[in-house]
């Protein structure tokens, strides 16, 4: 089974609509929009935990720890259970890197956001 595994603030953070002045709430506008895709996902937050809970068919994560590379870090380890299950949403070339070679395809956040607009 395939799994969306996002990068959630590469992808809260891929346009500029002031989302930094309101993090919780751009967290959990993303998680709305990601139960639209209809499939199932897992999205890893940075940052400290609130509540945000899981909804049908989307997983809400925290990374495991504080500091760089954190989410990072977590995505990573969850595409290397799925192998090429995964379908990694993330910007940043060097979690690309990783999880490619972990057979892992990868979406930037800026074509997945740009899906959700479409679904919407």
């Amino acid at each position: 089974m395939t799994r969306w595994l996002v990068d959630g603030m590469n992808v809260i953070g891929s346009r500029p609509t002031g989302w930094w002045r309101d993090r919780p709430k751009a967290m959990r506008e993303l998680v709305e929009e990601l139960e639209l895709l209809r499939e199932p996902v897992t999205v890893v937050f940075d940052g400290r935990p609130f509540e945000l809970e899981d909804t049908g068919e989307v997983e809400v994560r925290f990374a495991s720890r504080r500091g760089r590379n954190a989410a990072d870090d977590d995505i990573a380890a969850l595409a290397a259970e799925l192998g090429d299950g995964a379908r990694v949403v993330t910007s940043d070339a060097e979690l690309a890197e990783r999880v490619r070679g972990q057979g892992a395809e990868v979406v930037s956040a800026g074509a997945f956001r740009a899906r959700l607009d479409e679904l919407r």
